[in-house]
């Protein structure tokens, strides 16, 4: 929206479920490691086709039910490191410890009251992503809060719960999910609804993020957090946002859902103001579309039918934009997409896509369209074809009511598209085969709580002399469990200092990235090799970026045995003088005109000479003493 949006008169009400995997050594219920592996590794498939089951009450949840009006056919790559757990043919074993004590911890951070007793549940979820078609969670804790800078935001709820598959490739009929991921432990945390504005959510995140990084247990990189982000207006609907990875996209998720619930309370007032309607009738118009030039249509023709609907009132407002790119009709198509379509028409824009102003004028008169009236048509098999267009007149009918409360998807763009309705409580049932566990307040008092991060980038620069750009970078940085290990084994030394490492493992690396280098060849124990033998006085630390190129181009060498190699050996200290002393008699006449100021052009010839192999603090002071030799003779 173009105008400034006053998020408090709107009746913004948001709030955020942030999802976060942890760095346990295993996954939540059998033994296998939480090592996400290469599809090209996989030596065993099988396939599943999922059901919704009704709850104790006997209850069926609608978010299942939608997920399941396409009958799918679900393939499953397992690896040597899943086992029938994953594959949902053994029960699972009893909750990891390891996962409580992380999560507790996280609880603390949060300043949580845990429960007495663990129960887990079965969460129903029949997208594939779990073999089982449930989702084992439990509640962990309550009552918490976060401070931010708009005022307290309450922590509603942790909860402890098992990630699901990872989704490899959807090909309509079926799908293909990696076990690689079932099963590894995350904590979902929920906030109460007090975030007030786009940059208060983002804010609240990435405190959310600082904690949980500030643990040490919780793994990084991409997908391995996710954050939904809960949101509604006055007269509008709350609507769950799944799957927003980037924090930076947070602040435009929120603006376009509300301007998404702003333009659609408009086009409801318009349409209501024209007495706008949806007529029911399905009618079958595939005879009008027999020579039709439009590719697709064209397809469908073959094995399928040409549906279409009439929406009395409707015309000009279903191509009415509700976020950047996306409109009425975009909605509409969303819905129909659940039944297995590819899309919609609708007269809004047509005449295109190969359909001519002929066609469309057919069309209308064949389904009795007025003027003000909009028509939306469909192409496929019958069955995906009919059940699109109820999808479109059921969607069409809230148009004229109300906002749906719904599950979307977040896009890349800031956007969002329908997912599925959202769930009910029918979809959570009791977990019968993993035992309860019981929480004592020793348990839980026993539990460390970490040091924040915010708090540990303070202490590095007091510490160890970093500025606050370094201490801030190495302390959010992937490899801050290495930098600690180097700077406790390297702290007596001078010449490795703290700035040295982090430069090295922050900024060097990233250079060398950009430069093509394959930098997840080097490991920690090429830098712990590297800095033994610079810290030795073996090779300089002006050798660092030399090395580490080497070291990715041959990783299964150690670093000492790579100096020959590269020339990279100690060079005798007559070496080095007798080569400044033909320098400085070469250059006598520069010397002389210059001073000591001919240190500082010199340098870079000496450098050149003696990069890595000798410090530079070494060439520089004897590079001085012999142009002061020669001033003073």
């Amino acid at each position: 929206m173009s105008r400034k949006i006053d998020y408090r008169e709107l009746g913004l009400k948001c709030g955020l479920e942030i999802h976060q995997q942890l760095d346990s050594k295993e996954k939540m219920f059998c033994k296998c490691p939480t090592t996400i592996r290469n599809t090209d590794e996989s030596n065993f498939e099988f396939f599943r086709y999922l059901r919704p089951t009704a709850s104790e009450m006997g209850e069926t949840d609608k978010a299942a039910l939608e997920q399941t009006k396409v009958n799918r056919k679900y393939i499953y790559k397992a690896y040597d490191t899943t086992c029938l757990i994953e594959n949902d043919e053994e029960p699972p074993r009893k909750l990891n410890r390891e996962v409580l004590d992380i999560a507790l911890s996280i609880s603390k951070l949060l300043h949580m009251v845990p429960v007495e007793q663990l129960h887990m549940m079965r969460k129903i979820v029949v997208d594939g992503s779990n073999t089982s078609g449930f989702q084992r969670t439990a509640f962990l804790a309550n009552g918490g809060n976060l401070d931010t800078s708009e005022g307290t935001v309450g922590i509603d709820v942790i909860c402890v719960e098992e990630e699901a598959a990872q989704k490899i490739e959807d090909a309509g009929d079926s799908i293909i999910y990696s076990l690689d991921r079932l099963g590894i432990p995350l904590v979902e945390i929920a906030t109460n609804p007090d975030i007030i504005s786009p940059s208060h959510a983002r804010e609240t995140a990435a405190k959310i993020g600082m904690l949980l990084r500030s643990t040490g247990k919780v793994k990084r990189g991409i997908g391995t957090i996710r954050q939904d982000v809960n949101i509604s207006i006055a007269k509008g609907a709350r609507v769950e946002i799944k799957g927003v990875q980037a924090l930076d996209l947070i602040e435009t998720i929120v603006e376009r859902e509300v301007e998404r619930q702003v333009n659609l309370l408009e086009i409801r007032r318009s349409l209501n103001e024209r007495n706008a309607s949806v007529h029911d009738e399905i009618f079958d118009v595939t005879e009008l579309f027999k020579g039709t030039e439009s590719k697709v249509i064209k397809r469908s023709n073959k094995k399928g039918k040409v549906f279409a609907v009439l929406l009395p009132g409707f015309a000009g407002h279903v191509g009415m934009e509700v976020q950047p790119g996306r409109r009425l009709g975009t909605e509409f198509s969303d819905r129909a997409k659940t039944s297995g379509v590819g899309g919609i028409f609708h007269t809004d824009e047509l005449p295109n896509y190969g359909i001519t102003e002929d066609e469309v004028t057919t069309l209308r008169e064949f389904v009795g369209a007025g003027k003000n009236d909009a028509v939306i048509m469909v192409a496929d098999k019958e069955k995906r074809a009919r059940g699109a267009m109820e999808s479109v007149l059921i969607r069409a009918a809230e148009a004229l009511e109300f906002i749906p409360e719904e599950t979307r998807k977040g896009l890349p763009d800031g956007n969002s598209a329908y997912m599925r309705p959202l769930p009910g409580a029918s979809r959570m049932y009791p977990e019968t085969d993993v035992p309860q566990v019981e929480i004592s307040r020793e348990y839980f008092e026993s539990i460390p709580v970490p040091e924040l991060l915010t708090e540990r980038a303070k202490r590095f620069s007091k510490e160890y002399g970093l500025n606050e750009e370094l201490a801030q970078k190495i302390v959010y940085s992937q490899d801050l469990t290495l930098f600690e290990e180097l700077i406790s084994r390297f702290s007596a030394d001078k010449i490795i200092t703290a700035t040295l490492i982090v430069r090295t493992i922050t900024g060097t690396v990233s250079e060398l990235k950009r430069d093509g280098v394959d930098v997840e060849k080097i490991t920690d124990e090429h830098f712990k090799q590297m800095f033994e033998v610079i810290s030795s006085g073996e090779v300089a630390k002006e050798a660092i970026e030399k090395i580490l190129r080497h070291v990715a181009q041959r990783p299964d060498t150690f670093v000492r045995d790579l100096l020959e190699e590269l020339g990279l050996t100690g060079t005798d200290t007559t070496k080095i003088e007798a080569f400044i002393e033909k320098l400085v008699e070469e250059r006598q006449d520069f010397i002389t005109e210059k001073g000591p100021g001919a240190v500082g052009p010199l340098m870079g010839l000496v450098m050149g000479e003696f990069r890595g192999k000798v410090d530079g603090k070494v060439l520089s002071e004897l590079l001085k003493q012999k142009i002061n030799e020669f001033l003073n003779t």
